[in-house]
């Protein structure tokens, strides 16, 4: 089974989006149900056009989409870019368990 991770440009669009705590609280309403971005910006104390440069700046991480639908633009997450994005630190982490394995063992070995 193959597992998709981000990796390159992406991964670095999708950390540098989510470095922001305004774009990582976006993010988490979003997974829980699509937002308007006028309703989102309700959230904030930042301008309507604030918010609309975060969702601009997670909607080129693609971790988010927008859809139009009348007068408004919904936005909802990208569960999958957020899941090879997941995956990525997944990897990560089972390389710390690897190096904290092996320090382990040679403290075991003494």
């Amino acid at each position: 089974m193959v597992v998709e991770v981000v990796t390159g440009e992406h991964a670095d669009r999708i950390f540098h989006a989510l470095a922001d705590a305004t774009r990582r609280d976006i993010v988490a309403r979003v997974i829980r149900h699509a937002e308007s971005v006028s309703a989102l910006a309700r959230h904030y104390p930042m301008s309507f056009a604030a918010v609309q440069k975060h969702v601009a700046v997670l909607e080129r991480a693609s971790l988010v989409t927008k859809e139009r639908r009348g007068r408004e633009q919904i936005v909802h997450a990208d569960m999958t870019v957020l899941r090879r994005a997941a995956r990525l630190l997944d990897a990560y982490e089972e390389i710390w368990r690897e190096r904290v394995a092996r320090i382990d063992q040679l403290i075991a070995e003494d």
